[in-house]
């Protein structure tokens, strides 16, 4: 049985990976050994979510006591931008330029790996980036937050899926992200997504349920172009449901 200790290491592991913020584990280098995996700590991946979400809640709520709408909602996602790093728009730019080149499956994950950003890259980053910004500006006062936790957490709870997935190649992220990945850990993962959901009602569900979509496109694009998943999938994967669960929640539906 997982104890109190252990639990506090997965979901440092957690922060230290999906966040730029500066923790205990980063500066203790002696303790790296003993240290859970990646997929060991997914379970606190939509956790971190919901603070990655906070934080872009936060900016999208002080912005907007001074600033008319749109300016609020660009702080939003920079905000959310930031916070990660980059990493999942990061891993959306090599899957738009390797997943769409007409290249052979190994080539496209050359493609993938490499750090130049190519124009498939650049173009599907803008279009994410500014349909999000359009989206949060579109949201409803009183659904901006919670839309913004649901998408945060969700998007980072979907990837678990991944443990049922084939890797595209042997060694990399994606391979040690799903070989830690256990059953119990997709429990731990639900908590924060159904939570957020509670606040949209059925707007949170149907949310989920295009985010689970989008992820499955996601996977089964990368599963005919290249074979498999690889850390960049999983970054894109993130990226994509995101976006889903904005959009729904700006569906307005009948009383």
């Amino acid at each position: 049985m997982k104890t109190l200790h252990t639990y506090a290491a997965e979901l440092e592991v957690a922060v230290e990976f999906l966040t730029v913020l500066p923790i205990k584990g980063k500066r203790e280098a002696g303790v790296q050994a003993d240290r859970p995996d990646l997929g060991q700590s997914a379970g606190w991946f939509p956790w971190v979510g919901v603070a990655i979400g906070a934080g872009a809640g936060l900016a999208w709520w002080l912005s907007g006591l001074a600033m008319p709408p749109m300016l609020p909602a660009a702080l939003a996602v920079a905000a959310w931008a930031v916070l990660t790093g980059g990493l999942h728009l990061d891993g959306l730019a090599d899957c738009c330029d390797g997943l769409l080149s007409a290249a052979p499956a190994e080539r496209r994950l050359e493609i993938m790996r490499d750090p130049r950003l190519g124009t498939f890259g650049a173009v599907g980053l803008y279009l994410v980036l500014v349909t999000k910004i359009a989206a949060v500006y579109s949201l409803s006062p009183a659904n901006a937050i919670p839309a913004i936790l649901l998408a945060a957490s969700s998007g980072r709870g979907l990837i678990l899926l991944a443990r049922w997935q084939p890797n595209a190649h042997p060694g990399g992220m994606g391979e040690d992200f799903k070989s830690g990945l256990q059953r119990a850990s997709l429990p731990l993962a639900a908590v924060p997504v159904m939570g957020s959901c509670i606040f949209l009602g059925w707007t949170g569900v149907l949310a989920v349920l295009a985010a689970l979509l989008a992820t499955a496109a996601v996977f089964s694009l990368a599963r005919g172009r290249i074979g498999g998943l690889t850390g960049d999938v999983l970054g894109c994967a993130v990226e994509a449901s995101e976006l889903a669960v904005l959009l729904v929640c700006n569906i307005q539906l009948p009383v």
